[in-house]
Formats: structure tokens, sequence, C-alpha cells
């Protein structure tokens, strides 16, 4: 595929090693950063923007070893959300689930986020992830929310976050005070009670980043 040749003419080998290094050498570099892959990619992903999702293209991406690849199917789905449906969300854990860090989970948890805000029929379904074995599928579904503002549904929230509780998982803790901290933002006095009446099986960490701006 000529946009995975182009990917390959820009690599940067010293750009590479620091940018693996920097996600703990979980996946294998080509040292592009953010602004030139969005500069390289930009007219390709105007060229197969919707309403049709291209499955073929996503799968290929997901399976290149580079992670940069993985990053430029996240920005396809990400400019095609809105084509995006309830049915998709199988599809979508199975590519969370692969090769799964916290920089592809912290996208996926607001391209499905999105998809669920349009079918609340979803919410039982990130509830059910807010139980899995998986942490990465349970970050997922503590931070769906996130961004939502106003159109939080607090008591999700709150029970998501519930099934999470007294977890030593970094990730997990990290996730629970990023919703806590972000729906701070537009109902503070929900998330003061709700710290206060949790605090035994919040972590610190959790307490700290939801408190930030209450």
């Amino acid at each position: 595929m000529e946009i995975f040749d182009e990917f390959y003419e820009n690599a940067n080998l010293e750009d590479a090693l620091k940018m693996s290094a920097y996600m703990k050498n979980n996946f294998p570099f080509l040292g592009i950063k953010s602004p030139k892959r969005r500069e390289i990619s930009k007219d390709f992903l105007k060229s197969i923007k919707g309403p049709d999702i291209d499955w073929e293209f996503i799968e290929k991406a997901w399976n290149m070893s580079e992670r940069e690849f993985q990053y430029l199917a996240l920005d396809y789905l990400k400019a095609n959300k809105k084509y995006l449906q309830a049915q998709d969300i199988p599809k979508l854990k199975e590519l969370a689930l692969k090769k799964s860090w916290w920089d592809s989970i912290d996208i996926f948890d607001r391209i499905i986020g999105d998809i669920v805000l349009r079918n609340p029929e979803q919410d039982k379904l990130m509830l059910e992830w807010s139980k899995d074995s998986d942490f990465w599928l349970r970050r997922l579904a503590i931070d769906h929310q996130l961004t939502r503002k106003e159109k939080t549904k607090p008591d999700l929230l709150g029970q998501i976050i519930k099934n999470n509780l007294n977890q030593t998982e970094f990730f997990i803790n990290k996730a629970i005070g990023w919703s806590l901290r972000d729906y701070s933002k537009t109902n503070p006095k929900w998330v003061t009670n709700f710290i206060k009446e949790n605090r035994a099986g919040l972590s610190p960490l959790s307490i700290r980043e939801g408190s930030k701006y209450i």
C-alpha cells in the first residue's frame, strides 16, 4: 500500500529508538512524530473517508510491526467515528485488546464512547467490560465517558468505578482519577461526594487526580 511505503520512506532511526523507549520498548517504531505522521497521511485519510468503514485497511495497518501504523488506523477511525455503529464494537474490542497499551486504549475509549453515547443500550456492555479480567478493557470502560460534560451519566460512571475499587493496577487507578477529574469540571459536587463516600476503596492516586480541580 502506497501510504505504508511513504511511512517507511520517512523513518528516522534516532527518533524511533527514543519513541520505543518512551513506550517501554513494547513496540518498534519508525520514528515518525505525530505532526509529521498527520502531514503524510492527511490526503490519504481524506481519500478513504466513510461512510463505509475499510476494515481491510484497518486490519492490515494493525498487523504491521511498527507502532505508527496502528496510529494511522486510529487516525482513520477517529476521522470516521460518526459512521461507526454498535455492531462494530466487537471488531473494535478485538483491535483494542491486540497490541494494547495506554496510547491506543486512550483513543479507543473515545471512539467506543462515542458509539455508546449514540446507542445507550450499550451502557450495560460498559458495565460488563468494567468487570473484565483484562485491565485494559476495564480502563477503556472507566474512561469511555471522558469529555461528555453534561451528557455524562454519573450513575453509570459511579458503578463502573465501584467495580474497580481496591485496585493495585496503576493504569486502572490512573483511569479512575482521570474520569473523576474530568467530570469534576462539570459536576464538582457529585465528584466530591463520590470520593468522600468511597475513599476507603480509592487509591491515593485516584483521589489525588480526581480532586485536582475541586
